[in-house]
């Protein structure tokens, strides 16, 4: 960290050992964020990639959106990130500087802008679910996520002339290089556009929703009450998402606010401040597929699909994949369970959406015949 003086001479903010020891704990911690973040998100993008019925499911490719997002964030702006922390002077260029800081707003754009997608699609799932099937089809999520990515190059375009390199001495910094009133007018429109309105979407979709199923309980039909309650279980994992994202980009709008409209004098608290709320902005790229993992048993389920061995033991056997059936003559233990069943791959098996325990229960006569061969004797 530097400071340019009168002259033009730069001169190190920290005395020397306090910068030695950030020269250690920041590139931890941002390789840190790096591995498990490309780790994570490489694994959801091939449990989405996997081949199934349900691999083209509005859900899941706007997951996919947001991991591809995450991935690009992951492997072309923290490890320059972690540079700009831990040396006095950028190595990399002028074209460089543009790129990493139009990426990082970039790929914010695109995953606030995915999850107000996400919250739409589940309220229409769950609200008329019916009506809106002609609506969620994957072409449509497809032609959403280019719209997604063009409105987000749209309003992160101007951060590309927003940084430039300054030479200080012998020292070379990718700044901001705007007049100050143009600065503060993009990063005001960037917290109302990039924030402020996906996290509204957000908030209304999913209380709707929320409230929708709250009121709708009818006890004459357990079955479809079921079904909703599974539904919810599904919006509860994306707006925890959702949430995610909301709580660890909130103090880097906020560090920024206060540096417009407050006082926010440039010494060791406001640069741990910004430090700070740089790595939490940066940790929910890889924090996603945690919540994923946590909040769904179905990318749980995939997860093993992609690493049988991990669910090998001495003595129970792996689960057959998706769209295979049991072998032939073969017993399941009751503290195993029932294995996944092939018939209810498609519409009932997307990465997010559980399989509705309603649906065994309408189709009872079916689900015997189905069922009869795996119970345990």
């Amino acid at each position: 960290a530097t400071w340019a003086d009168d002259s033009g001479a730069a001169t190190s903010l920290f005395p020397t050992p306090l910068m030695w020891r950030l020269g250690i704990v920041v590139p931890v911690v941002f390789a840190l964020i790096f591995l498990l973040g490309t780790v994570g998100n490489g694994l959801v993008l091939a449990g989405l990639l996997r081949p199934g019925p349900s691999k083209g499911s509005p859900t899941n490719l706007f997951i996919l959106n947001l991991a591809v997002a995450d991935l690009c964030f992951l492997t072309c702006c923290v490890p320059f990130q972690a540079v700009i922390y831990t040396l006095d002077s950028w190595p990399f260029g002028t074209f460089a500087c543009k790129a990493v800081h139009l990426l990082i707003y970039l790929t914010m754009y695109t995953s606030s802008f995915t999850l107000a997608a996400v919250s739409v699609d589940r309220y229409l799932a769950i609200r008329h679910p019916l009506r809106s099937r002609s609506l969620r089809t994957s072409q449509n999520a497809w032609a959403a996520t280019g719209l997604i990515w063009l409105l987000a190059l749209l309003f992160s375009g101007p951060y590309f002339s927003y940084y430039w390199t300054v030479q200080y001495g012998r020292l070379v910094l990718c700044v901001p290089g705007w007049e100050d009133e143009s600065r503060r007018a993009l990063d005001l429109v960037t917290f109302a556009v990039g924030y402020l309105l996906p996290m509204a979407v957000v908030t209304l979709a999913y209380a709707r929703t929320f409230c929708f199923l709250w009121v709708a309980v009818d006890p004459r039909s357990p079955a479809l009450e079921t079904r909703r309650q599974a539904k919810a279980r599904a919006g509860r994992a994306m707006l925890a998402v959702a949430a995610l994202f909301g709580l660890c980009w909130l103090p880097h709008h906020v560090v920024i606010l206060y540096f417009w409209f407050g006082h926010f004098p440039f010494n060791w608290a406001t640069y741990a401040c910004r430090l700070a709320s740089h790595c939490l902005s940066y940790a929910n790229s890889c924090l996603k597929p945690l919540v994923y993992a946590l909040a769904s048993k179905h990318f749980r389920k995939r997860f093993r699909h992609l690493c049988p061995s991990h669910c090998r033991s001495h003595h129970h056997q792996c689960l057959p994949a998706q769209g295979s059936g049991p072998p032939k003559g073969a017993r399941y233990s009751s503290s195993l369970g029932l294995p996944p069943l092939p018939y209810l791959s498609g519409p009932f098996s997307p990465l997010i959406d559980p399989i509705p325990a309603s649906f065994m229960a309408i189709n009872s006569s079916w689900s015997n015949h189905v069922f009869k061969p795996y119970l345990p004797r």
